[in-house]
């Protein structure tokens, strides 16, 4: 449970517009349905999927699980990774009141979980996750747009399959296969990689847009030597 990138904001925000009245329950009141809603506030950064990795680890099966030591995660802290924790419903309860006052050092930015129900509630959603027994999550409206970026990128359309791109001056100019070009200014143009199952296939860029005026866009790669590699400098 631990990441690079901030996503406190987000999460915050979202958690006061799910606040509900504090509950002083056992662990063992916790309402792991309930917990589903809480959870949506985490998405944009972790997974209860196995092996699906995001800013943060995948959250499947941490029960009783030495903190930092999900298979094929890179990027725990070494704060965490040192920490020798062992998630469980104590541990739970303190990181997700306030990780870095547990784990000094954590790459972890998020501020906390001020409700003691959210939090057991949180605690029992992970639990019956772990045990293959967790309420089914209906995802919001902006947990979908926050996972977008998880879309299946091998069945891309036609119109998101890049075919070529060239560089000239301060503009990319993508071609993709259903046979049309859109420039990019530079500054609006990310170039990412996705290794993962969801991955373009190698050599198989794909195009995703983004940005509220949909004049942004990222290109997926499958690996970093396709990018330099497939860029052309050439003007027309």
């Amino acid at each position: 449970m631990d990441r690079k990138i901030r996503c406190g904001g987000a999460f915050a925000a979202l958690i006061g517009c799910l606040s509900f009245a504090v509950s002083n329950g056992s662990f063992a009141a916790g309402d792991p349905k309930r917990g589903t809603q809480v959870f949506q506030a985490c998405i944009a950064c972790h997974s209860v999927q196995i092996g699906e990795h995001m800013t943060g680890p995948s959250l499947a099966y941490i029960w009783n699980r030495k903190a930092g030591t999900v298979e094929k995660f890179l990027r725990y802290s070494d704060a965490l990774k040192g920490s020798d924790l062992v998630w469980n419903e104590a541990t739970l309860d303190k990181w997700l009141s306030d990780p870095a006052r547990l784990v000094p050092g954590t790459s972890m930015t998020f501020s906390g979980l001020k409700g003691s129900r959210d939090r057991q509630d949180v605690i029992a959603y992970l639990q019956a996750a772990s045990e293959d027994k967790a309420p089914q999550m209906k995802q919001s409206g902006r947990g979908m747009m926050m996972r977008g970026a998880k879309l299946d990128l091998r069945k891309a359309p036609p119109e998101g399959q890049v075919t070529a791109i060239k560089y000239c001056g301060d503009t990319y100019t993508v071609e993709t296969a259903d046979g049309k070009k859109q420039r990019v200014w530079e500054f609006n143009l990310r170039f990412k990689t996705d290794s993962s199952k969801d991955g373009p296939l190698p050599g198989k860029p794909v195009i995703v847009g983004a940005g509220m005026q949909g004049d942004r866009a990222s290109v997926v790669f499958a690996g970093p030597a396709e990018i330099g590699n497939f860029i052309k400098q050439a003007c027309e």
